[in-house]
C-alpha cells in the first residue's frame, strides 16, 4: 500500500466530474486500499478519488469513532437509491480544505448502491454521520465541495484563505 498526495483547493482537478469504474479490477482495488491508508494517516473519515488526482468514481469512508474498531467501506460507482426527507446538519470539514469547517444540511438517512472492492454489487443503509460522509465524498465525484453547499460569502472567504496559504507555502518552499 502507498500513501497518496491529497490535492488542496482551490484546484481545477477537484471540479472534474469523474468517470464510472467499468470493473473493480486489481488496479481499482489497490487504489481503494491506498486511498484508505491515505485517509487514515491524514486523518480523515472519507476520501474520494479526485482528491488524489484520479478521475474515477471511487470513494472510501470510515465514520467509526477513535475508540471503536475500524469499519472501512470501499465503494466504486456509488449511487443514492433513496434518501430521507428528514435532514441532518453537521459541521463538515474536508482533507482538501484543511482547517476549514462549515455546517451543511443533508438527508439524515440514505440507501446507497455500489460495487465493493471485489466487484460485487452491494447496498448499504446509512444514517447521520455515515450518511453525511458518504454524501460528502459522492459530491467530490461530481466536482462539488462542501463549500458549494454554503453561502457564497463564506465559500469565498474559505477559498481566499486557501489561496493565501498555498502562496505562502510556495514562497516558503522556494526560500529553502
Amino acid at each position: 500500500m502507498a500513501t497518496l498526495p491529497i490535492i488542496i483547493a482551490p484546484d481545477p482537478r477537484l471540479k472534474v466530474k469523474c468517470k464510472p469504474v467499468e470493473t473493480v479490477d486489481e488496479a481499482i482495488s489497490v487504489l481503494m486500499a491506498d486511498m484508505l491508508e491515505t485517509m487514515y494517516l491524514a486523518p480523515g473519515i472519507g476520501l474520494a478519488a479526485p482528491q488524489v488526482g484520479i478521475t474515477k468514481r471511487v470513494i472510501v469512508v470510515d465514520a467509526t469513532g477513535k475508540d471503536d474498531d475500524p469499519n472501512p467501506i470501499k465503494m466504486a460507482n456509488p449511487k443514492i437509491l433513496s434518501a430521507s426527507d428528514e435532514l441532518w446538519t453537521y459541521e463538515e470539514g474536508c482533507l482538501s480544505l484543511p482547517d476549514h469547517y462549515a455546517e451543511v444540511e443533508r438527508p439524515a438517512r440514505i440507501k446507497v448502491g455500489f460495487l465493493d472492492e471485489n466487484n460485487a454489487p452491494c447496498e448499504l443503509e446509512a444514517e447521520d454521520l455515515l450518511a453525511t460522509c458518504i454524501q460528502h465524498e459522492m459530491d467530490h465525484l461530481d466536482g462539488m465541495l462542501f463549500v458549494d453547499h454554503i453561502s457564497a460569502l463564506k465559500r469565498n472567504m474559505i477559498l481566499r484563505k486557501l489561496v493565501k496559504a498555498k502562496k505562502l507555502q510556495a514562497h516558503d518552499a522556494a526560500a529553502e
